[in-house]
């Protein structure tokens, strides 16, 4: 199948989302394109229901509510998804580019725009013997490795076994409803954001919540694919056994970018380089938004990518309508082009 547009945007995370609504107020119509099967990226991915807290006017909006309201503003413009696929070929034209998918479907496009995020993603997985039999049981039973179903943990006994911002934001959210919630850390300092990890701190000093440092992950205990046990250990081989139902390990995530990485766009450190001044890539007529990218000062918060975003569609449509002036206006006195 073939197709034609002004914009392919890669990835349907918050900055693809943004980036089409963005697209639709300067009139380009854009494709969508994502290896995943449902739009959302990480946040409806892996967890659609953590609480995120620095999206402006919004104290807090959980992930999957903030991808249903993003999906919803990007609506009136009718973009065209093709989920559960990968562009696997990015082709120069004369007239812009042509996006080959993974499915054989072709996309002459004048533009391209990635936001695909961190690219492809897996969890880090803890090097402990018999792991295997305590995966993919289900939502709080087991391993589990995102929390999708905040609901499935209530009256659970949980075991979190990281220091990052998922481990803690997930202990003080499931200290509310589980039975248990013990922190397994190789340290008493946590790489958490300075509130999260205070509340964490105050949590633990009500007895809502066991720090249990300085330990790391010695091995399970369990049967037949039921978890009954974590045994930690100290660095010096003292261990302890940890009543749980479920262990939640936050080591971070894989990523690789895939067929991004064949594209020849100059690369920092794994991801896009781009000009901030436009958002495009090294590559003329492509641009990036999001996580994917990066430049000086580049603050990796959904709030940037948004900012990012409208900055690429505004780049896009120059790139798109060479020599045309763009007569922009606030969207308090336009209104959404072919909206209500």
């Amino acid at each position: 199948m073939k197709h034609e547009t002004d914009v392919v945007v890669v990835g349907a995370g918050p900055a693809g989302l943004f980036a089409v609504f963005q697209c639709g107020m300067v009139r380009l119509k854009c494709h969508v394109v994502d290896a995943l099967d449902a739009v959302g990226g990480q946040c409806a991915a892996l967890y659609p229901e953590k609480p995120i807290y620095d999206v402006p006017a919004q104290p807090s909006i959980l992930a999957a509510d903030l991808i249903e309201r993003l999906t919803e503003q990007a609506k009136p413009f009718a973009p065209t998804y093709h989920l559960g696929r990968q562009m696997v070929g990015l082709d120069k034209t004369e007239s812009g580019f042509t996006c080959t998918l993974s499915d054989g479907t072709e996309i002459k496009a004048k533009v391209v725009l990635i936001a695909a995020g961190s690219g492809a993603f897996g969890p880090n997985r803890p090097p402990l013997d018999g792991l295997e039999a305590y995966e993919g049981k289900g939502q709080g039973a087991g391993i589990n490795y995102f929390v999708t179903k905040r609901e499935a943990f209530r009256g659970k006994r949980v075991v979190i076994a990281g220091g990052g911002d998922s481990a803690v934001d997930w202990a003080i959210s499931l200290s509310e409803l589980a039975a248990s919630v013990q922190v397994v850390h190789r340290r008493p300092k946590f790489r958490a954001a300075p509130e999260s990890e205070a509340k964490l701190k105050a949590l633990s000093d009500e007895g809502k919540i066991e720090l249990v440092v300085p330990y790391q992950l010695h091995s399970l205990d369990g049967a037949d694919g039921k978890l009954n046990a974590v045994i930690v250990a100290t660095l010096d081989g003292q261990t302890r056994r940890l009543d749980a139902d479920v262990m939640l390990p936050f080591f971070g995530l894989a990523t690789e970018l895939g067929p991004i990485a064949l594209w020849g766009l100059a690369m920092d450190r794994n991801v896009i380089a781009v000009d901030p001044a436009n958002m495009q890539t090294s590559v003329p007529g492509i641009f990036a938004a999001g996580d994917i990218c990066t430049y000086p000062g580049k603050l990796k918060l959904i709030l940037s990518g948004f900012a990012e975003a409208a900055r690429a569609a505004h780049s896009a449509y120059e790139a798109a309508h060479p020599g045309e002036a763009l007569h922009f206006e606030h969207s308090t006195s336009m209104g959404v082009p072919g909206g209500k």
